[in-house]
């Protein structure tokens, strides 16, 4: 039996400290694969890279359990982030796909109108745009409020009144 087997075992026969070890592996191959990805994936929490998060989670938890071959679930997890990777970096360079991937921003409420028709399909109620007014404003009155968009990422966004002239 070879050092790295008796350190980190095969298969799902693993002992504690083989379990441990895998775990610490994981724990630092992830951390490269992040630094490759970049801040975006774990930043800005948009669906296209929430997609990295969760498939870096169910793929790396692979390898510590012995579900699948450390090795080859390292490799996998790292075409997944490369993938992420060369994405992203195509919808900078291309609107069509950006918005493709990424989606596009709906405006909801403008100067005192709810836009039906964005918010049915966004699946947006006149009680979220609301619950976000009062998160964001701490009341309920919409005579304060400009706008709401919702963001590509899923949050609405409440656009203040100018209170200048």
């Amino acid at each position: 039996m070879d050092a790295l087997t008796l350190l980190f075992g095969e298969g799902r026969d693993l002992s504690s400290l083989q379990m441990r070890a895998r775990a610490a592996a994981t724990f630092l191959a992830v951390l490269v694969f992040i630094r490759i990805s970049g801040r975006r994936s774990f930043g800005q929490r948009s669906p296209f890279d929430l997609v990295v998060a969760i498939l870096l989670g169910a793929t790396m938890s692979r390898a510590i359990v012995g579900a699948s071959p450390a090795l080859a679930t390292f490799v996998a997890s790292l075409v997944i982030v490369v993938m992420h990777r060369a994405l992203a970096w195509a919808c900078v360079r291309s609107h069509a796909l950006e918005v493709l991937v990424g989606g596009v921003e709906r405006r909801l409420y403008r100067d005192g109108n709810f836009d039906r028709q964005q918010m049915l399909a966004a699946l947006v109620s006149k009680t979220d745009i609301l619950e976000t007014v009062r998160k964001e404003l701490g009341t309920e009155a919409l005579d304060k409020v400009q706008g709401a968009i919702l963001e590509r990422n899923g949050e609405i966004s409440i656009i203040r009144k100018s209170t200048a002239g």
